[in-house]
């Protein structure tokens, strides 16, 4: 039987919900015997905004995050190593979206697993920019994982 998908893309944000995504599709990879690529990307909206108004330099901030992502990447990758899952970890700058988007893309991944973010107010009807963005942007199908 052929498998439904060969590579999977998982974005993680460093939140403790999205690595609970990302410990969900290292499950699914070993289930399907296939490989993952987690991605962290370093938002630049994130270094420019932080910097401006927390008055430190951008590149500071780009160091911080580029260390958080390799912190959440580790992680990530123990677990895979423990379940026997082929990993790649990719740590990319830009507009989330836009880079998961292209990742997924150049790595050939077959299918995208990403976290909705609850919003409440009159955005409780979007799923999360990014995901929706996600959505919206790329050729292959997404798994939005729930938060509950």
């Amino acid at each position: 039987m052929d498998r439904p998908f060969n590579k999977v893309l998982i974005p993680i944000d460093g939140s403790s919900y999205s690595m609970r995504v990302g410990e969900y599709g290292i499950r699914l990879a070993k289930a399907y015997g296939v490989k993952i690529v987690s991605l962290y990307v370093i938002d630049e909206r994130t270094v420019n905004s932080v910097g401006h108004i927390g008055g430190k330099e951008p590149e500071k901030v780009r160091q911080n995050l580029r260390r958080e992502g390799e912190n959440c990447l580790h992680y990530v990758e123990e677990l895979a190593e423990q379940e026997g899952v082929e990993f790649t970890g990719l740590i990319k700058e830009g507009k989330p979206h836009r880079v998961i988007v292209d990742i997924a893309e150049e790595e050939g991944v077959d299918l995208i697993i990403i976290g909705k973010v609850g919003q409440r107010g009159p955005r409780r009807i979007l799923i999360g920019s990014v995901t929706e963005r996600v959505l919206e942007a790329t050729k292959c199908p997404v798994l939005v994982v729930r938060s509950e």
